[in-house]
């Protein structure tokens, strides 16, 4: 198990096979889902693949999402991190921020805080230059969130026919703005 972040309340770690029932609950809820193409997963099998291909995305990109882990409890929040993204923007690759957290995490501050802690990790670790981000317009949540951690509004797009807002920062403009 590789930790990567780890926080007053959170350990920010690799997402491991072992992780199939929380990948299982985040996965298979359809309010989860209510913004990512409405398609939760059904079975223990497809959260078994999510990990396979999240993990493959660590020995071929060097990067990839990564579970959040309560530190008091050692229960499966969800996952967050970066990214290397190639399918949602077609005109260009980017470094993806992003997170994803069971319902019962919601509105306590978590998204907000292992997206800072990403940033920090993208622009202090692996030295990236900008980081991008993307939201359904109607996910209030997660457009506030990206806002407030001091990404900029770009333009919108349209991913399988849904208007997403897109955003980016600098390394330069985060680190003014620490």
């Amino acid at each position: 198990m590789k930790v990567h972040i780890e926080t007053e309340r959170l350990i920010i770690r690799d997402l491991e096979e072992y992780d199939v029932q929380g990948i299982f609950e985040l996965d298979s809820d359809p309010e989860v889902h209510e913004f990512l193409g409405k398609k939760p997963i059904k079975t223990i099998e497809e959260a078994r693949q999510v990990i396979k291909f999240i993990r493959t995305q660590y020995k071929e990109n060097g990067i990839g999402r990564w579970a959040i882990i309560d530190k008091e409890t050692e229960d499966f929040i969800g996952w967050t991190g970066l990214k290397y993204e190639q399918d949602l923007r077609k005109e260009f690759n980017y470094y993806d921020l992003g997170y994803r957290l069971r319902k019962k995490y919601w509105g306590i501050g978590i998204a907000t805080e292992t997206a800072i802690e990403s940033l920090k990790y993208g622009f202090e670790r692996l030295d990236l230059k900008e980081i991008g981000a993307a939201a359904d317009i109607n996910h209030l949540a997660s457009n506030n969130i990206l806002k407030k951690i001091g990404l900029t509004f770009v333009d919108r797009f349209d991913y399988e026919g849904v208007s997403h807002n897109w955003y980016k920062i600098k390394k330069t403009e985060w680190i003014k703005n620490k």
